[in-house]
């Protein structure tokens, strides 16, 4: 195209808009939300894994609690067996000398009182001698029948030997006690055996030492010895039965 002044015109050309780059939108990559389930489950497996340990070693902490009671329990039995004699079911000479022990430190420590009565089945051993000894461990339970009829819970009954008992009763006066020692001799008295067709009596001597808070658990049981054995004296010219 020319122009008025002779000159070429350009032909307009199309206007090409102008174009903004278009905001980049984030790629999701392929398989990320798989990774991220794929992660939690790894981190829940570790996590498992980490605890399993744990849980083992509180299990094997409460199986070895349950092994250490049973142990305990087995160790308070055999103590228990230790102190007890068996065919009377009562305590033997260990279980009441610590019985006394414990008893003396109450009294030292609370000046309360106690008695002491040391008791000897007087023919026992004839007895044994002439219808054996299972008709000695019959007379020796008959005597331990009466012992319990005549003491309190609180009181303490042992075997001190074959045929020697002990008896600690609480808070009894002098008078008391020896009352209850006589009765005692009086009741083994009355005890009646036959043996083989034939009636035997056994009784007791019985000796007697009060507990003050001065005193200690040895002197006491020598005390009771001696009083025991001069009582055992004085009774030795009574024939209670003809073996």
């Amino acid at each position: 195209m020319v122009n008025a002044r002779g000159g070429n015109l350009k032909k307009p050309g199309k206007k090409v808009p102008s174009r903004r780059p278009a905001a980049k939108r984030p790629l999701r990559r392929a398989g990320a939300s798989g990774r991220k389930s794929g992660t939690k489950a790894s981190v829940k497996s570790m996590a498992k894994a980490a605890s399993a340990p744990l849980k083992k070693a509180r299990r094997q902490v409460s199986a070895l609690k349950a092994e250490l009671a049973a142990a305990q329990a087995r160790i308070d039995e055999l103590q228990a067996w230790a102190d007890t004699d068996f065919l009377l079911n009562i305590y033997n000479r260990r279980g009441f000398e610590r019985e006394l022990d414990r008893s003396v430190a109450y009294i030292r420590r609370y000046n309360a009182t106690g008695a002491l009565i040391v008791l000897d089945v007087d023919r026992l051993k004839p007895i044994n001698d002439t219808f054996g000894h299972a008709a000695g461990d019959v007379v020796l339970k008959g005597v331990v029948a009466v012992l319990m009829r005549h003491v309190r819970s609180s009181d303490v009954v042992g075997r001190l030997g074959g045929d020697e008992f002990g008896l600690l009763l609480w808070n009894l006066t002098e008078a008391d006690a020896l009352a209850k020692a006589a009765a005692l001799e009086e009741a083994i008295d009355r005890l009646t055996f036959v043996f083989k067709g034939r009636p035997v009596v056994a009784g007791a001597s019985a000796g007697l030492a009060l507990i003050g808070a001065a005193d200690e658990a040895a002197t006491a049981m020598e005390a009771a010895d001696r009083t025991m054995y001069a009582r055992k004296a004085a009774r030795r010219g009574r024939v209670l039965t003809v073996l």
